[in-house]
């Protein structure tokens, strides 16, 4: 078997969703790491996101994130801080939660066909991933909060945009490593 061939094992498809569980959980462990610097506090999510992303892939990502949602939504304490409920996701971080979901998306286009994970292709898709939940979250923070764009961008996008880009360059610095060792849901080497 080459080193970029896909593992032929018929628990590949159960290995890809452990994988998928273990990032909704590091994702819900990243909200509890959290900077409170106002209605949007500064948390360690994002780099899990973005992780998922890089490592699962746009459809697996995407599920993780939502069975992160889920687990919030129905009442398990996984949003910023131990909070959960629908509450929560309709207060003011809900579109940023939302927008997560774009995020390990976009994330997850970063891989190519082969495997790899190059440094360009991941840093522009982690650009773009933030950007959509910048959008969603500033947006629904002006509606929430009742505030100008002004005031949402001030608030809700300016102060994490230093953060989450550190945050997207050590998160693929730690995908393009896992990568490179095979760590990853479907084995794969580049």
């Amino acid at each position: 078997m080459s080193r970029n061939a896909l593992p032929d094992s018929p628990l590949s498809s159960l290995h890809k969703l452990v994988w998928t569980a273990l990032c909704a959980a590091l994702i819900g462990a990243g909200a509890y790491l959290i900077v409170p610097i106002g209605p949007v506090p500064v948390s360690m999510q994002p780099f899990f996101i973005f992780l998922a992303g890089y490592l699962l892939g746009p459809r697996h990502a995407v599920l993780a994130m939502g069975l992160y949602l889920l687990a919030g939504t129905i009442g398990l304490p996984v949003f910023a801080g131990g909070k959960s409920g629908l509450g929560y996701l309709l207060g003011p971080t809900g579109g940023y939660l939302v927008g997560f979901l774009g995020t390990a998306f976009v994330c997850g286009l970063a891989r190519t066909r082969e495997g790899a994970l190059p440094w360009f292709r991941g840093a522009l898709a982690g650009l773009a991933a933030v950007s959509i939940a910048y959008a969603m979250g500033a947006a629904w923070l002006k509606i929430v909060l009742d505030v100008s764009w002004t005031k949402a961008a001030a608030v809700g996008v300016l102060p994490f945009i230093p953060w989450d880009i550190l945050k997207v360059v050590v998160a693929l610095a730690c995908a393009r490593y896992m990568v490179r060792l095979g760590l990853t849901p479907d084995g794969r080497q580049a």
